[in-house]
């Protein structure tokens, strides 16, 4: 480890952080035997898959056959170059896909990879994170390193796996070497690669750190050192927070660019070329995946239990939950400016995934807005090629429209437009809602 100048703009300026952050940098090139990821999610996966280069066996474990099944079938959501990886790793046998716990034993590094979402009340829903760890723990030996990645609360990693492995009788710092290192994953964007990615690591001890960075480290160019692997945690946190706080911000100024004739698209870029202060998002029919919508609801049940409130966050948050109730009013006053009732009225949705190019559901916004338009006794499909079936919060059942033609419909609302796809058939569409505010196939009607 050394002192590393890190450069981050904050408060418009730039600041040489050389007493807060250590840059790892590895005193030699090093290859770790055997590494075992838990967990082969949208995380997981891609994860097993950067370690390939380095290591010379992964153990990749899940309990859910079914999607070790996925897997070896190449049925899984990855990268080509991760899809080609994947495929090599299992033909040569440096990839070993297992449900069996007992496996982890014989790896020289645990990695946990979990899903970590919160239940209906909006609290931290750890089931999957508590099972990962307590499957680690038992299988912990002398000499491993255990590395956590999960997003979660802060002081999960000691609660979780520090205190447990000591019940065992383990030293931690000293027979298993603990960290926590929260993922950096991207779905669906190819320019955030892993290996260019930086990583924030927090260790237990400065052992903890130094022999979990050298396992991080085979996946990424940097791996910056915290204090603590509560300080990696909150690091987490705050990213999430960061992002939802802006999202929810560039919806509201969209809101404002309806009411006042502009293009919001035009003045998020316009004000993007400030080369200082400005970090933009662009506005959007709502917020996906397990991060934004989920993570910052950590600190903020953390935090409310400890009586503090975060107004900011929370109004965020409860903004960023309103929005596709927003774009579902807005479908009701498009017809009715056309005098069509909406009871009965025919309404496609384009696009279900929370993201585009990725076949990832999970808190995706299209679910609310389908349930909501199927409420005011709209007839609603939708279309999505890399989604043929989905199923929605009530349990009901949706099959993709294979060959749409946009006549057949009262209104189109664009929620996802994935790369490569062909939506030249809403140019026959008499309504069109861009709801993604960036869809220049048709002439539109923003969401405001």
């Amino acid at each position: 480890m050394s002192g590393h100048s890190l450069s981050l703009a904050i408060n418009g300026r730039e600041r040489l952080l050389t007493d807060r952050l250590i840059a790892f940098e590895p005193a030699a090139p090093q290859r770790t035997e055997t590494v075992a990821v838990v967990g082969l999610g949208y995380v997981g996966l891609p994860t097993a898959c950067a370690l390939q280069d380095s290591t010379t066996r992964v153990i990749g474990f899940d309990t859910s056959e079914e999607r070790l099944r996925e897997i070896e079938a190449g049925e899984a959501d990855l990268s080509e170059d991760d899809r080609r990886g994947l495929a090599s790793a299992l033909a040569e046998g440096g990839l070993a896909l297992t449900s069996d716990p007992a496996s982890l034993a014989g790896a020289d590094a645990v990695i946990v990879c979990v899903p970590t979402p919160v239940d209906a009340a909006r609290a931290p829903d750890l089931t999957a994170l508590r099972a990962a760890c307590r499957t680690a723990v038992s299988h912990a030996r002398p000499g491993q390193v255990i590395v956590l990645t999960s997003t979660t609360y802060v002081g999960t990693t000691r609660q979780l796996l520090v205190e447990p492995l000591r019940e065992r009788g383990l030293q931690v710092g000293e027979e298993v070497h603990v960290a926590f290192s929260p993922e950096r994953i991207d779905p669906g964007n190819f320019d955030h690669v892993q290996r260019r990615t930086p990583r924030v690591l927090g260790g237990v001890t400065q052992r903890c750190a130094q022999r979990a960075a050298e396992v991080v480290r085979r996946m990424t160019d940097q791996v910056y050192l915290v204090s603590s692997p509560e300080a990696a945690e909150l690091t987490k946190l705050y990213e999430n927070i960061f992002r939802a706080v802006n999202l929810a911000l560039a919806n509201e100024i969209a809101d404002a660019c309806a009411v006042l004739g502009l293009d919001p698209i035009e003045v998020t870029v316009a004000a993007g070329t400030k080369p200082y202060g400005f970090l933009g998002s662009f506005p959007g029919p709502g917020v996906g995946g397990h991060c934004i919508p989920c993570d910052p609801h950590y600190l903020l049940w953390q935090l409310g239990r400890r009586g503090l409130s975060s107004p900011l966050i929370e109004e965020a948050m409860r903004s960023i939950d309103r929005r596709p109730g927003r774009v579902v009013q807005r479908v009701v006053e498009m017809l009715g400016e056309s005098g069509i009732d909406h009871s009965g009225a025919r309404v496609l949705v384009a696009g279900v995934s929370y993201k585009a190019g990725v076949r990832d559901l999970r808190e995706s916004p299209a679910l609310p807005i389908l349930v909501g338009l199927r409420r005011l006794g709209m007839d609603v499909h939708y279309h999505d090629p890399l989604l043929p079936e989905i199923e929605l919060p009530d349990g009901s059942p949706m099959t993709s429209e294979p060959e749409p033609r946009g006549r057949d419909w009262d209104a189109t609302v664009i929620h996802t437009v994935h790369p490569g796809c062909d939506y030249s058939w809403a140019r026959d569409c008499p309504r069109v809602l861009d709801a993604t505010y960036q869809f220049d196939a048709v002439p539109h009607r923003r969401v405001v």
